[in-house]
């Protein structure tokens, strides 16, 4: 991809159907298996620059000269749409631009909506337009003087000596920040671990009606959406966005994406339930990456490839799975 123009892509109709595509191949996907649930997740990570780049800034959360991308995931692993930004811009930053075209498409289509993120995307805003969505949500919410003194009850150190266990504590209140049209429901979580002092305290809004426990339960996935994005950077090298023009950068961002998806859709289309649990690098590095004699013969020509990286039965299965992914031919006319 280093020397691959991205010229002519870089027009506004063209990238814009780029950001679009990877949401179509996931709707591919989607109809070979009907689901009725979508988790959505919403990230920002870090792609450091160097030299003059167009676009890049020093970012001082992430302590580097950097762009800032965003990204949505769902709960299969898949890109949903992401974006370039400009290396100084906040973390929520440009979010309805790129969750909304995502809920639009999902309307209608799931019976059961969720949404993920974390203390950055705590905006009124983004709970307004889910609420009028008719989606639930799980997002943390920055700590304030207010939400502290409601759970002070849960802060006092329990009674006796100290646990060997990490002891968890959750409640529910109805709270109305300044900027809140309306109250709404907040989920604090208390931790007490051995050997320190004070106890971990974090605190969830939600429109979830389920028990404190379970909507934390439920809030604790976004660690896999860290997970996606880590893999995206080991396996694809997304974060090699090294054209001087923030455009051609925005390109190759999206090109990542779809090589990011088809890797994916591979996993979970194709590999058997025993190596379901492979990450990205693994598949790269066992089935992509490999080394291959090749045989000739008058009519054949034959890889022989190590059975130490992928045994021949499991091979198998995959070329097998991959094949009854193909389209079935036409009805023969008669």
């Amino acid at each position: 991809m280093g020397r691959f123009k991205t010229g002519w892509l870089t027009s506004e109709a063209n990238l814009a159907a780029l950001a679009d595509l990877s949401g179509a191949w996931i709707d591919r996907v989607q109809a070979r298996r009907p689901q009725s649930v979508i988790v959505l997740d919403m990230g920002s990570s870090v792609s450091e620059t160097h030299g003059g780049q167009e676009g890049s800034a020093y970012n001082a959360h992430f302590g580097c000269t950097c762009y800032h991308p965003l990204f949505v995931f769902n709960h299969f692993g898949a890109l949903e749409r992401c974006a370039l930004r400009l290396g100084n811009v906040q973390s929520a930053d440009g979010w309805r631009a790129l969750l909304a075209p995502v809920i639009a498409r999902y309307r209608g289509r799931m019976k059961r909506r969720y949404f993920l993120a974390d203390a950055a995307f705590a905006d009124p805003e983004i709970y307004e337009l889910l609420e009028a969505e008719r989606s639930k949500y799980t997002i943390r919410l920055p700590a304030n003087a207010v939400l502290q003194e409601s759970t002070a009850w849960l802060l006092k150190r329990p009674v006796g000596r100290p646990p060997h266990e990490v002891r968890r504590h959750h409640a529910s209140f109805s709270y109305r920040a300044g900027s809140w049209s309306k109250p709404r429901r907040v989920v604090p979580k208390v931790e007490w671990h051995p050997g320190e002092l004070y106890p971990r305290v974090g605190f969830i809004v939600t429109n979830m009606t389920r028990p404190a426990e379970r909507v934390v339960a439920f809030y604790n996935q976004r660690g896999t959406a860290e997970q996606y994005i880590n893999e995206g950077k080991n396996a694809i090298t997304w974060t090699r966005l090294s054209c001087t023009r923030f455009a051609a950068n925005a390109v190759r961002l999206q090109l990542h994406a779809l090589a990011y998806n088809l890797a994916n859709f591979h996993r979970t289309l194709a590999l058997p339930e025993k190596v379901k649990h492979w990450s990205l690098t693994t598949l790269r590095d066992r089935m992509v990456e490999i080394g291959a004699k090749i045989v000739r013969h008058g009519r054949s020509v034959t890889f022989q490839m190590a059975e130490v990286m992928l045994p021949r039965e499991l091979f198998q299965q995959i070329l097998a799975a991959i094949a009854a992914l193909r389209p079935l031919p036409p009805p023969a006319r008669c």
